[in-house]
């Protein structure tokens, strides 16, 4: 006698029932991007004056030329643009340690604390040699 080959079961179907509230989330939120983006010119106030169509240049009045070939930039923006990124991404080292602090016992604990009095001995210094002040 030959054996019967077990015949493969094509009635079952895979059960989407468990994403259904995810794709109706991805609906909505979808629906009210676009709702938001086409009502909000027709429903929300119109009154333009001179201000508001003026271009803005970081609180500084604008200047009427564009700044090329040899013109004068303020010096404050680039100094703060490099103390927030300096400082940033010295503030990004603490979070795997938030995460992983367990693990690193005292060896961590003092590394931490290193790390974070240099980081306030470079705010102490730009803050003393006045690179935070606006004037």
């Amino acid at each position: 006698m030959l054996p019967v080959l077990a015949q493969a079961d094509t009635t079952k179907v895979p059960n989407l029932d468990m994403y259904l509230p995810l794709v109706l989330l991805f609906v909505l939120a979808l629906g009210f991007a676009v709702l938001s983006v086409l009502l909000g010119p027709l429903v929300g106030p119109s009154r333009a004056n001179k201000a508001k169509l003026a271009a803005y240049e970081c609180g500084i009045e604008p200047s009427p030329q564009p700044v090329v070939g040899g013109g004068r930039m303020p010096v404050a923006y680039y100094i703060t643009a490099m103390l927030f990124i300096l400082f940033d991404i010295e503030m990004v080292f603490l979070y795997p340690f938030a995460v992983s602090a367990d693990a690193l016992g005292m060896f961590g604990l003092v590394e931490i604390v290193l790390f974070i009095a240099t980081v306030g001995f470079a705010y102490a210094y730009v803050w003393r040699r006045g690179g935070l002040d606006w004037n």
